[in-house]
């Protein structure tokens, strides 16, 4: 057998997930108190043991404290040391995780950003509940910028490169299609509830980047990601579309490796059926063609969720490792449940799997894994091994500590707000609008002129009228009538001066 992990002792032989079938991807479901978390847990810490970089979000801050050793004090330790002795795992030693805590909201752990442009017009559609109009005039605006070469990182880059669109929308209409104002005004409506919930902290620079979740720490672990989400479960939308953000980005960055012995990260999805809950048929299929394809990237995701049928057929049907924990059968729907997890695994003649489903004890699971050969094991009725680290979450004191001593500490906590979109479209706005308001000085002056002449020319048409004006007029018409007199009389002298000297000389 290659290099593997122990997940827990079965009925008849260890179970083990062979770290080459790792990035087949995987399913983690059981009713709420089964033991799930601790199970994520302890396949966190074996992977990271193994050298595979973990990225697990924390759903209600009590996966955290695996960065620091359990204790003998804990009253996790007595069950913890028979599980261990149960199964056979002795000496049983606490220890610690090299864990790195992060943030979206930048409140319990490094801040992680992405820029509005990275996240793209889909995934932003998704999180803002666009319709099918709206997100076609989102499209126009990301379309627009890449054109124009404008950087949209942030959301007031993408509110100032919707009012330029409402404001240029006779210009953009007849290569990009119609702008309408109304609803440029509805999507700038739904940025506001995005930006009152958070967003303006998860949008900008600098941008998260990959290398540092998928790193090898010098003793050789692999980093363990964890990620607070105990507020972001209270923005659904937001968490779910994050998350698949980050698999779209892994796809995109990381190359292709085939086949390999142990995978490049492991993405575990907690509470997976956020992701699926009224996704879009276009989203579900980015989530499919993810999942479908990220495999040969080296990087293998794990769902868990409550129940197995919260996971869409077309993505469960990826997922060859399996761990079930216990179900309940108190209502119809739950039998549902029940009879659909047990028809997914290979039957197993020493298992009863649809009555053990629903008969497992904490910390116990009915698991599946692939083999070498790529095929699923058959089921079998597992005890899960004891996690090394802490169950529960971390003081406030001790998540300071581990913040300021992280890897990465210093890197994201200052946003950067470089020349984008935004700074360049108003400031072409401001050009645009000193133009208009010097035409329009000009305008206004060259108006206040005209009605200056035409005043003038009104009051010395009605001083005209007055006698005073009349008799002015008179002067200057008797004036100009002597004037013309004379001139005619002094032009008459000179001619016939002229005429007489040239006549006289002839005599």
């Amino acid at each position: 057998m290659g290099a593997h992990i122990l997940i827990g002792k079965g009925e008849q032989s260890p179970q083990r997930l062979l770290l080459a079938r790792a990035n087949r991807h995987g399913l983690i479901a059981g009713a709420t108190g089964t033991g799930k978390t601790v199970t994520l847990q302890v396949l966190a810490e074996a992977f990271s043991r193994a050298g595979v970089p973990v990225f697990f979000p924390d759903m209600k801050g009590d996966v955290a404290g695996m960065a620091l050793p359990g204790s003998p004090q804990a009253k996790t330790h007595e069950p913890f040391t028979a599980r261990a002795a149960e199964l056979g795992i002795t000496p049983y030693a606490y220890g610690d995780n090299p864990v790195v805590l992060w943030d979206l909201f930048g409140e319990q752990g490094h801040p992680v950003r992405t820029t509005v442009s990275e996240m793209g017009p889909l995934l932003l559609a998704r999180l803002m509940g666009l319709n099918e109009t709206q997100e076609g005039v989102l499209n126009v605006a990301f379309r627009y910028a890449d054109d124009k070469g404008l950087l949209v990182l942030d959301l007031k880059d993408l509110q100032q490169l919707l009012v330029h669109c409402a404001d240029n929308a006779a210009e953009l209409a007849g290569r990009y299609g119609n702008v309408a104002r109304p609803t440029v005004g509805a999507i700038q409506r739904q940025l506001l509830t995005l930006e009152s919930q958070g967003g303006a902290q998860f949008f900008g620079e600098p941008a998260l980047d990959i290398a540092d979740m998928i790193a090898i720490e010098p003793d050789g672990r692999g980093r363990v990601n964890i990620l607070a989400a105990d507020r972001l479960m209270q923005a659904p939308r937001l968490y779910s579309t994050f998350l698949l953000w980050l698999l779209s980005e892994l796809f995109e960055e990381l190359p292709e490796v085939g086949d390999s012995d142990r995978p490049k990260l492991v993405f575990f999805f907690d509470e997976a059926h956020l992701l699926f809950s009224e996704a879009p048929k276009a989203l579900l299929e980015r989530v499919e063609q993810v999942v479908r394809l990220i495999r040969s990237k080296g990087v293998g995701v794990y769902f868990c969720t409550q129940n197995p049928v919260d996971i869409p057929d077309s993505v469960a049907g990826q997922l060859g490792n399996r761990i079930q924990h216990a179900l309940r059968a108190f209502t119809p729907k739950d039998q549902k449940a029940v009879r659909a997890a047990a028809e997914t695994f290979r039957p197993n003649p020493a298992v009863d799997v649809r009555s053990a489903i629903t008969e497992l004890r904490v910390g116990e699971a009915l698991v599946s894994v692939l083999d070498e050969k790529g095929a699923p094991t058959p089921v079998e009725r597992t005890l899960i091994r004891p996690p090394v680290g802490r169950v529960g979450p971390l003081t406030e004191a001790e998540r300071k500590v581990l913040i300021a001593t992280s890897p990465v500490a210093g890197r994201y906590e200052e946003m950067v707000d470089r020349e984008s979109a935004y700074e360049l479209l108003s400031a072409h706005a401001e050009a645009r609008a000193a133009e208009a308001e010097a035409a329009k000085a000009a305008r206004e002056a060259e108006r206040e002129a005209r009605e200056k002449a035409r005043a003038a020319a009104a009051a010395q048409r009605a001083y005209r009228q007055t006698p005073q004006g009349k008799a002015e007029a008179e002067l200057a018409r008797v004036a100009t009538s002597v004037g013309r007199s004379m001139a005619n009389q002094v032009g008459r002298t000179l001619v016939r001066g002229l005429l007489g000297g040239l006549f006289g000389g002839r005599r």
